[in-house]
């Protein structure tokens, strides 16, 4: 059975199977296990899937510049996908989903054309082909169009006319104009990723997207490129991603840990403005997002889109950053520009780490860094009447909820489900101060909107999720309550 159909095949046939707790290591060690021990935390693997990771990740360990050229030259690597007629290392992904188009991210083992064939009224349509290439890391993103709105449409892969084998469920589904549900949530570290009950519990809810504010896949690697490009490969090798990005969209940014190491920013000490690069340019590679910041000339990860009927803007609060400055001074007047602009009933507004002090003194915060700068934003919106802003960030472990009263008598609301990676350490689920928090949890949970704006005051729903789909917490806004007045 070739590779991927066997990782496909895994995943449908134990999507809730899971490790014993008793057998795995303690919680506290995770972030320090390597990729080999991660990639068998949640379920063994076979044994040729084993090979190929491994052989994979010894051709990007091997020097801090390493890169997807090295994979496609390694000999191991190379003879494995030989033997076992695998074309492809991960994906496929969708992401930049609108209500006639989407975009499929594919990482081939080799330089190769990739095509897309979506059906479209019962018709199948080609897409493509698309060329992978060294320089872009072997990925490979088909821009697909013509899709019907508020439909699920299936597709294929092809690599080089052959086509590869992708989870059965995998399909496009457009969002509706004024009715959206999209999940979103922080701090997956690596080894989150590869838990299936919520990855399957994400996916079953059939939201529009899925939205991660940080601290996704990449572990502290600070300026070695080849492992920030091996902690990738552990991500598109667990069979719970494979199985949730083929259908649900994917946006990220990131935060401390996937952009150099805990808290840093900027330019660490003791780094490079060509460090820096180097991981903007990794990162750009291996996700399939609708832009990234400033592209080439400008660097940073920040973005706008529309989904269905909410507008959403996610922030990039470590390329930029300086003391006193926390987006950076030409990304801040892109963002006062953007909400400005927005027209839709809802607008998200995503930064990775908090808005809001409550949780350890604001710590790598807003509150810390740039007080002035958050003020000013919340300034703009209670100025303009910017209504339906919901705040959503991350950072530290846990999800909690707070309302953020200003003086002008309006409240925003925030929104932290940093738990996507279970941690339990860390700061307790409640703030010292829980005068104004709407909830608090310790272990895996994933947040989700539901945006009704068919009605004459369009409502947001806010859900936190358990990963076996326990709804611990629920809370409904109206457009009118999330207006300055």
């Amino acid at each position: 059975m070739n590779l991927f159909r066997k990782t496909a095949f895994i995943l449908l046939a134990t999507a809730t199977v899971a490790v014993a707790a008793a057998k795995r290591p303690a919680e506290q060690k995770l972030p320090r296990l390597d990729n080999l021990q991660l990639f068998n935390l949640w379920d063994k693997q076979p044994d040729d899937v084993m090979q190929l990771f491994e052989a994979c990740q010894n051709a990007l360990k091997a020097n801090r510049t390493a890169t997807f050229a090295d994979v496609a030259g390694d000999a191991a690597v190379q003879r494995l996908c030989a033997e076992k007629q695998i074309k492809h290392l991960g994906g496929p992904m969708l992401g930049d989903i609108t209500a006639t188009s989407a975009k499929v991210w594919l990482r081939t083992c080799r330089p190769s054309s990739v095509e897309v064939r979506v059906t479209v009224d019962g018709r199948e349509k080609k897409f493509g082909p698309v060329k992978s290439a060294t320089g872009t890391d072997l990925s490979a993103i088909v821009p697909v169009t013509g899709l019907k709105p508020a439909t699920r449409h299936p597709y294929r892969v092809l690599v080089d006319g052959a086509e590869i084998p992708i989870p059965a469920h995998a399909a496009m589904t457009t969002p509706a104009a004024d009715t959206v549900r999209i999940a979103f949530g922080t701090c997956s570290h690596r080894f989150g990723l590869g838990n299936k009950k919520q990855a399957e519990t994400i996916r079953r809810r059939n939201p529009a997207a899925l939205l991660l504010g940080g601290d996704a896949a990449v572990q502290d690697r600070n300026n070695h490129l080849g492992m920030h490009r091996a902690d990738f490969v552990l991500r598109d090798f667990y069979p719970a991603w494979q199985g949730l990005v083929a259908a649900v969209p994917v946006y990220a940014i990131w935060d401390d840990h996937d952009y150099f190491d805990n808290d840093k920013w900027g330019i660490p000490p003791g780094y490079t403005a060509e460090d820096r690069a180097g991981v903007w340019s990794v990162f750009r590679s291996a996700w399939c997002n609708p832009s990234y910041g400033f592209g080439e000339k400008g660097g940073g990860v920040f973005f706008r889109t529309r989904i269905g009927p909410c507008d959403v803007i996610m922030t990039d609060g470590r390329y930029f950053r300086e003391k006193g400055n926390f987006l950076g001074t030409e990304q801040m007047k892109w963002l006062e520009t953007q909400l400005l602009d927005c027209q839709g009933p809802f607008i998200i507004l995503a930064s990775s780490t908090m808005w809001s002090d409550y949780v350890s003194n604001g710590k790598d915060s807003w509150g810390v860094y740039d007080r002035e700068g958050r003020e000013r934003i919340f300034n703009l919106i209670e100025k303009n009447r910017i209504g339906g802003v919901l705040l959503i960030s991350g950072d530290r472990h846990g999800a909690r909820g707070f309302r953020i009263p200003r003086p002008s008598g309006f409240n925003f609301y925030e929104f932290e489900p940093a738990s996507l990676g279970g941690i339990t350490w860390g700061p307790p689920a409640m703030a010292p101060n829980s005068e104004h928090q709407l909830f608090g949890h310790l272990g895996y949970a994933f947040g989700e909107f539901t945006i009704n704006a068919a009605v004459a005051d369009p409502t947001v729903t806010f859900r936190l999720i358990s990963e076996t789909g326990t709804i611990i917490h629920e809370k409904t806004l109206t457009r009118s309550q999330l207006t300055p007045q």
